[in-house]
Parts: structure tokens; sequence; C-alpha cells
């Protein structure tokens, strides 16, 4: 199944990007016309960490790149920042295939337009909070008082003011996480890529980071190259999800989509035992809206898990808006009550949805 169209323009893209490691990995690729098979490359001694990969992530959305250990995702965030080199294929930043970039010029890239954090916080031990945050704009030569004051804000965004003098040993894996984040923000970036940032952290703390995260995105609305191994993390956070296994995409689409079409019996695996209800919005199950009255107003991008004790109370429908608070449509109980209480994703078509 095809994934809806995005209304923003396309921040980021890849087209047919392959990392192969081996020796003469792009003289071998050439000779194969980018298309070696399973058995040519184990021939060659190769290993192909992406493969073939083509996505698209519109501006200031949440894209999410996730799969099972050795899939291939954290060699593709990589692939798409040109922190390693890919084999072949082509990268679009804001339309400039970055490939093509000098070296020079995609380090100002990156110190000026891009954020990154990975799972090890990599703060500087010797620097507190302060120090971390204002780190990447000292590298950028800005002044002293201009890079603390902006440091400052983003810590404040991050809420840890107060801790502004701690060192990093003084903070808890959560607010140090916090910092990470806090320093990628500090440069006011265009895309931002974070590599399974919440993973070492506890449940809780990793659930809480979350939210955190949601609410930044809410006030700042970034583009964002997202790595997880964690579906339930994915369909929390999401616009978008690719599914890599071996080094290929092999879905793209809405959680939405993903769960209620996977387009193969691996997607469908992936997104077994997810409940419907944690993953379909108001906007999937709404009608056309009526001249009646309604009980409440919804956003359209409200969970059917959030709404689903209320609305079973309910003696009127609720009413769907959009962005605008535009009633574009309507949910009633019998609809929430069906999803809630239907068949599960195990009789999902698998067979018959094409990938995006």
């Amino acid at each position: 199944m095809a994934s809806e169209i995005s209304p923003h323009p396309v921040k980021l893209a890849c087209r047919g990007v392959w990392k192969i490691f081996g020796d003469n990995a792009t003289r071998f690729l050439a000779d194969k016309n980018n298309a070696p098979s399973d058995s040519e490359l184990i021939d060659a001694g190769m290993i192909a960490a992406v493969r073939d990969a083509t996505l698209e992530i519109p501006e200031g959305e949440i894209f999410i790149i996730m799969g099972l250990s050795g899939s291939g995702k954290s060699t593709m965030v990589r692939c798409l920042s040109r922190l390693i080199e890919p084999t072949a294929g082509e990268v679009l930043f804001e339309g400039q295939d970055l490939l093509k970039t000098s070296p020079k010029d995609m380090i100002e890239i990156r110190r000026h337009k891009m954020g990154m954090v990975f799972q090890h916080f990599a703060l500087l031990p010797h620097l507190t909070v302060l120090g971390n945050v204002a780190f990447p704009l000292e590298v950028q030569g800005i002044d002293k008082k201009t890079r603390e004051g902006r440091a400052l804000e983003v810590i404040e965004l991050v809420g840890l003011s107060g801790r502004e003098g701690y060192y990093p040993r003084e903070l808890s894996g959560g607010q140090q996480q916090r910092v990470g984040i806090a320093r990628s923000l500090a440069v006011e970036p265009d895309i931002w890529f974070l590599d399974e940032p919440f993973s070492a952290l506890d449940p809780l703390i990793r659930r809480e980071m979350q939210d955190e995260f949601l609410r930044l995105q809410q006030m700042l609305k970034k583009t964002i190259v997202f790595i997880t191994h964690d579906f339930d993390e994915a369909i929390r956070l999401a616009d978008h999800i690719a599914i890599m296994k071996d080094g290929e995409i092999i879905q793209i689409g809405t959680p939405e989509e993903l769960v209620m079409h996977p387009a193969t019996d691996y997607v469908a695996e992936f997104t077994r035992g997810i409940p419907r209800a944690k993953v379909l919005t108001a906007q999937a199950v709404m009608e056309a809206p009526t001249a009646g009255e309604y009980s409440v107003r919804v956003r359209f991008d409200s969970r059917l898990e959030e709404l689903g004790a209320n609305i079973l109370h309910a003696d009127k429908p609720f009413a769907v808006i959009d962005e605008n608070e535009a009633v574009i449509g309507q949910i009633s109980r019998d609809a929430v009550l069906e999803i809630l209480v239907g068949a599960p994703n195990d009789d999902a078509d698998t067979g018959n949805a094409g990938a995006s």
C-alpha cells in the first residue's frame, strides 16, 4: 500500500543508496549494474549493510527508521548524514546532493544545519552542563556571551534550568540524555538525527524522555530522523516509519498503514500484537460529518486508545477537527467499539499490499 503524500516539501531524500563493505566495493557494484545478487555478494566477500535504499523525508516530520539489530538502520542514518560514505546513490538535502559536496562544505553543513544525538551520550566529563551545551557553538567560533546565552535557552527548553553548573557525573541518565539533546539543539539544526537515543534508559525514564521529545517537537517542528528497534516507541513518535531488514527498506508508511496493511509477512510479524486502538487515529475511522450535535471535539491525529473510554460512554458522536479546528468528520461509539473489540492484526492481508 502506498503511503499518503505529505503536504510538506521534502527536506531529505535518498535514491538508490548502497553501502557495501569490502575491497573495491564501488567497482564491484558498478560491474553488477548496481544490482548484485546475494550469492554474488557472498562470493565476492562483500557485506551489503544498505541495499538500494530510496526514501523521502518531509519537512517538519518525525521519520523513524526501524528494524532489528543488524538490519542496517544505523548505517542508513550515517549514510544520510554522510558520516560514512555510501558506495552508490544520491543523498539530497534541501535539493543538494551531499555526495557531491566537498569535505569542507560537508563539515559546515553538519556544524550549522544538522543536529545529532546518539545512544551513548558522549558528554565531555570536564565540562559543566552549560559548557557541554555551548561546546558546538564554541566550535563554530561564536563568542562566549552569545553561545552561553543560547545554551541557557535550550537548557531551559529541555527542563534543566538550575543545573547549568553540574558536571555529567552529577546527573542521572535521563538528565545526561537531556544535555545531549540540548547540545544538539544549540546549533538550531534544520534536520535532527537521533540514533536510538533512549534505548540505554530504564522504561520509566524512557517514557518520560519520549514525552519530552514530543513536547519539544510540538514547539520546534523539526525535521527528525529517528532510529529505533522498538515498535511501541516508533508508533508513539512517528509520522512515517521505514522498516528495514538485511539492509533493505521493506515498507514505508504511517503507523496505521503498517499495522493495517503490512506489505510482507515480515512486516506483519513485526506489527503483530500491537493493539489497533494504540495505532489508529480519529481520522482513520471517522465518517462524514453531519449537522447534528457532538459530545466533544477531538483532533484528527488523536489515538483511539485516548478516546475509547470517553466515547463508549458518550451519547453523541465526537467531532473530528483539523489543525485549523474545522470539523472534517465524526466518529461514533459503534465505530470505536468495533476497533476495540474487533479481530487482532493476525488476519491482516499481508500478500496483496504493495510496498511504498
